[in-house]
């Protein structure tokens, strides 16, 4: 076994790989770059090596650098955990070239299921179902078009070399296609040096399911069980569990022993994942290997109770499999979220900066956090946005989300925005414990953006019975401070006032031994709490019901937020209740002639002059944040007055780019 590895990747991964080798007893090495000098991974690791700037171009896509740390350092392996080389062939036959061991699988698997068209080629004669389309270059966007029309429309447009939902455009005409050729283009160029695309049929109603496999270098292949992946956002996962509610057992075996026959072909060597498309009536078409460990592999871990990153490092240096496909398990349902640094109110734009409240759930046989970051850290422009994976477990289906939904409610951060209350609403979407799940479900369900969970009696109650709650605490303890009140651990409140939206309520608290009768316009409540005045989640129970909210003060009130819904809850005495109906109403400021950038980003592109005539939905301008391009478009036909910025320039968020007459 080996005694010392260098982790070439950075954030959750770095740090989920250092968790197993430090199991292991195996020595680390992390490197890192500019950005990411006092990252959480850096910290965990035994040792650390500075490779350059924070570009990654100028760091972790360097091989020779990672090599060399690697060597300097006695390291015997190499793990690239997901992204940035984990799926590079040169990288893997430079570091065998060097007498390390890259923990991985072989050069040539890499290859042959890194190019997507070759990948398509090979699983058709492996007797894998493959999706109709073109399996070769495309020379401009006019044969692009003309090929999409051949093969009808809808199509997906795709990077050769893509993953990660980079470089990938649906078109349903040939407009569309052309454009959507140029933009793919693009984004595989700059995110993997190579910008060929490919073009296949788009399923409708699809889903996306996925078989994760592991072979060792003794000939022993399987399969361990699926995934479903199909809750995304342009084409990035958002939600993944195991297994699929989707898949009946027979379904399941065929998958499984395609995914096997297409690793097999390529004599695969470590953990690797054979992606599917799904139709409503169950048929299914491969759509790619991922030859390296995948984001979501903790809800594969968790229904069989394997390491996969012990998995990898021991077929690595020359072990078997200790098991056969039989004695593979599946127990219990797990469920993954993929928590991002993200406004999802604001059409899910990146955002960066400090994170000044950090607080995740607590960790337990059924809760798991994997992530990069603490209290105080910087999300930097220069990578993923993913702050952290939250999985959960339960005996079954129903159990993981109720899990999720509690751990959701916990997770407390504060500094950046970020997509909690957007999974939160997800946990309790009824489309979605149903299980009716497509890849268009985001789309579908939110067609006009995420404005917030479904407000529910339930919770409106909720709300206002913890509001009085802890109003009632904090009272008596600001009184206690300030000697103003004798030392009783709740103050009565009478005729407090609780304003939520347009609701109001008349509250009376009176204290019990476990915590109080809450009496909402004279309807009685019991709730029970140990929550403190200045924690930032509130758990109890409310009428014999497990609640869980996270808490923010107010001047008058406060900030609550559950299930996805989020309000300010304010209370305040009959007397101010009735000041604040004579409270002018602020003017919000009219910005509908500017273009403002949306995001902390790059522009890349400004497509448009001063004085030129636009059309709604005509696209003005490229923004690339967080690796990802973001066009953005006219609302209405208007006249340019004014540019404000050019291509090249670094934005903020809200700052100008561009006047309408």
């Amino acid at each position: 076994m080996f005694k010392k590895i260098l982790i070439a990747n950075r954030g959750e991964i770095a740090c989920r790989i250092i968790k197993t080798a430090r199991k292991m007893g195996i020595t680390t090495i992390a490197v890192y770059s500019e950005a990411d000098r006092d990252a959480l991974h850096v910290e965990m690791a035994d040792e650390h090596v500075f490779i350059g700037p924070a570009p990654a171009a100028q760091s972790y896509l360097l091989g020779d650098v990672l090599i060399k740390a690697a060597l300097d350092h006695g390291a015997e392996a190499i793990h690239p955990g997901f992204g940035f080389l984990s799926e590079n062939k040169a990288f893997v036959e430079a570091v065998e070239a060097a007498g390390l061991v890259f923990i991985g699988p072989r050069p040539h698997a890499i290859a042959a299921m890194g190019d997507k068209i070759e990948s398509k080629r090979l699983a058709k004669a492996a007797g894998v179902s493959t999706v109709p389309g073109h399996i070769g270059e495309i020379a401009d966007a006019d044969e692009a078009a003309k090929i999409a029309a051949d093969i009808g429309y809808p199509v997906m447009i795709k990077a050769s070399a893509g993953g990660g939902g980079k470089g990938m455009r649906i078109a349903w005409d040939d407009a569309e296609c052309r454009e959507g050729y140029v933009s793919a283009r693009s984004e595989a160029k700059s995110s993997f040096s190579d910008d060929r695309v490919f073009i296949e049929k788009y399923i409708v109603e699809p889903r996306h399911i996925e078989i994760q496999v592991l072979g060792d270098s003794h000939g022993n292949l399987v399969y361990l069980w699926e995934r479903e992946c199909s809750i995304q956002r342009r084409h990035q996962k958002v939600i993944e569990e195991a297994p699929s509610p989707f898949l009946d057992e027979d379904t399941r075996k065929a998958m499984g022993a395609q995914a096997v026959a297409l690793a097999r072909a390529v004599d695969y060597q470590s953990a690797g994942t054979v992606e599917f498309i799904v139709d409503k009536d169950r048929n299914f078409y491969f759509l790619e290997m991922n030859t390296r460990l995948q984001v979501e592999h903790p809800v594969s871990e968790m229904i069989t109770g394997l390491d996969l990153v012990e998995q990898m490092i021991e077929i690595a240096a020359g072990k078997p499999l200790g098991f056969a496909q039989d004695d593979v398990r599946l127990d219990g349902w797990a469920m993954e979220c993929r928590i991002y640094a993200e406004d999802p109110y604001r059409g899910f734009l990146p955002s960066i900066g400090r994170l000044k409240r950090y607080r995740p759930p607590h960790e337990s046989d059924r809760v798991r956090n994997d992530t990069g970051v603490f209290e105080g850290a910087e999300i930097s422009m220069f990578y993923d946005p993913m702050i952290a994976k939250l999985a959960t477990w339960g005996e079954t289906r129903d159990a993981a989300i109720i899990e999720m939904q509690g751990a959701l409610d916990r997770f407390y951060i504060r500094g950046i925005a970020h997509n909690v209350p957007f999974l939160a609403a997800m946990m309790a979407h009824p489309r979605f414990r149903e299980g009716r799940l497509t890849t268009n479900f985001i789309a579908e369900e939110y067609p006009d953006g995420f404005k917030g969970g479904i407000m529910t009696d339930a919770i409106k109650t909720t709300m206002m019975a913890v509001a009085a709650y802890m109003h009632a605490l904090s009272t008596a303890r600001d009184g206690r401070i300030s000697g103003r009140i004798a030392s009783v651990p709740m103050m009565d409140a009478v005729d407090w006032i609780i304003r939520l939206d347009d609701a109001k309520a008349t509250a009376k608290i009176t204290p019990t031994t476990e915590g109080a009768r809450i009496t909402l316009n004279g309807n009685d409540h019991s709730l029970e709490s140990d929550w403190t005045p200045g924690a930032p989640v509130f758990a109890g129970m409310l009428d014999g019901r497990a609640i869980t909210l996270e808490v923010d003060r107010l001047k008058l009130g406060y900030g609550l937020s559950t299930a996805g819904v989020r309000q300010t809850v304010m209370v305040v005495p009959p007397v101010i209740d009735d000041l604040m109906g004579h409270m002018p109403v602020k003017d919000i400021a009219d910005t509908s002639k500017l273009l403002l950038c949306p995001m902390p980003g790059l522009m890349v592109a400004l497509n448009v002059v001063v004085g030129e005539e636009v059309r709604a939905g005509q696209a003005l301008a490229v923004v690339e944040a967080m690796k990802m391009e973001n066009i953005l478009r006219a609302e209405r036909d208007g006249v340019i007055e004014k540019i404000h910025a050019e291509k090249g320039d670094s934005l903020a968020v809200d700052q100008v780019i561009l006047e309408f007459a």
